[in-house]
């Protein structure tokens, strides 16, 4: 099997958000059965579409050869570790509600895979609209590697 890059964003807005994206890290190298490849700078930002303690975001790039379900799956595993609720929430009229989180990971791309189901979406659908995402995932896109 080839591996291909596999992007990740991280966030946390609850209690210590840097040991938190740290433990997280931790855990999806276990999950994924690799080391990251390169991790972003951190950066802050308010929380958007709720009321609620800033986030501490960053981007983390693994290299996988499992299949983008097998890594959502080992993703929210992670979440559910670290305490993490229920996934989504919708409020009566479909629409996602948000709210402050331990933790957060979302599989922003893989490879050059374009997947739309149900349950998953690969280019992240929401990315290129959030800068919480973008800054980060431009340092280790353009760089290759951890910032030192």
């Amino acid at each position: 099997m080839i591996s291909e890059p596999l992007y990740l964003g991280i966030g946390s807005n609850l209690g210590d958000r840097e040991a938190n994206i740290g433990r997280a890290i931790e855990l999806l190298s276990e999950a994924l059965g690799s080391e990251p490849v390169a991790v972003s700078g951190m950066i802050e930002t308010a929380a958007q579409g709720f009321d609620g303690p800033d986030f501490l975001n960053c981007a983390v790039r693994f290299d996988s050869a499992a299949e983008p379900l097998e890594i959502l799956d080992r993703c929210q595993e992670v979440e559910r570790r670290m305490g993490r609720g229920e996934h989504r929430l919708f409020d009566d009229q479909g629409n996602r509600v948000y709210e402050s989180r331990v933790i957060d990971i979302d599989i922003l791309m893989y490879g050059d895979r374009h997947i739309d189901t149900p349950r998953l979406t690969i280019p992240h659908p929401r990315m290129t609209e959030r800068d919480f995402v973008m800054v980060p995932l431009r340092q280790i896109k353009d760089s290759g590697s951890s910032p030192e």
